[in-house]
């Protein structure tokens, strides 16, 4: 076993949260993840949260917010809300697509980050970004995730979906090998080109070495397990995969 702490991506649970949120997230807790990285708070306010998770023995691993919320006014908002719950990682899951329709785009969308990365510094705070799959897609004969990444400071977390960017053609192998110290946090999601409901560890990824990667060079803090096909429950399909998870030592 590594040291490595392991979190849920709600999405995974989203409509058992939304049916009960204090009872879903009991049940994560009990399965024996560490943290939730939050995809939407089903209106209950920060302090509410955070004594849940307190009570819980929960962390919070991140959430994924909309670039709107980084913005303007919204910024101080949202550093305050996270404040609250102790996240140091606000991860956008997606840009709408006039930041991203062209090199150009994703060049005045990475200088946006950067400057946001730098007004959350003094919070202990960092922003970043959440792959799926039009990232590895070529535009302009090059790829969106490196016009992105190879502008962006390294403050800017290279939030990797292992699974999505092999729907997208990539190999996230390769991935973490070129941007060392980027994929802070990182979703172990899994990938099968025959079963769109495969759990963890029972497809295609190169787990070995993901796994190698993130606990070496790649600076990773925490594994976020999401899980968007169901062949059972959806609460039933991440905890066989934090079970597979476990059993293959980590």
């Amino acid at each position: 076993m590594t040291n490595m702490p392991v979190a849920l991506q709600l999405y995974s649970v989203r409509e058992d949260c939304a049916k009960d949120l204090v009872s879903t997230l009991k049940a994560v807790a009990e399965m024996g993840y560490e943290g939730v990285e939050f995809a939407g708070y089903h209106e209950r306010g920060a302090e509410e949260l955070k004594r849940t998770l307190d009570d819980l023995g929960l962390k919070v691993a991140g959430t994924h917010i909309g670039i709107n919320t980084l913005l303007g006014d919204e910024l101080q908002k949202t550093v305050e809300f996270n404040s609250i719950l102790r996240n140091r990682f606000l991860i956008v899951p997606g840009f709408p697509e006039e930041h991203r329709d062209s090199k150009a785009a994703w060049l005045k969308t990475a200088q946006i980050m950067n400057e946001v990365s730098e007004k959350v510094k003094p919070y202990g705070m960092r922003i970043g970004y959440h792959n799926h799959l039009i990232e590895f897609q070529p535009m302009e004969g090059e790829i969106p995730w490196d016009i992105f990444f190879g502008v962006t400071n390294e403050d800017v977390v290279m939030q990797l979906d292992t699974g999505n960017a092999m729907h997208g053609g990539a190999d996230p192998v390769q991935i973490l090998k070129r941007y060392p110290n980027r994929a802070t946090t990182v979703h172990l999601k899994e990938f099968s080109s025959t079963n769109d409901k495969v759990l963890l560890g029972e497809g295609d990824v190169n787990w070995s070495e993901v796994f190698e990667l993130c606990e070496t060079t790649s600076g990773t803090e925490w594994y976020i397990i999401e899980q968007e096909g169901y062949a059972y429950t959806p609460i039933e399909c991440v905890r066989h995969c934090l079970e597979n998870l476990r059993k293959m030592g980590r």
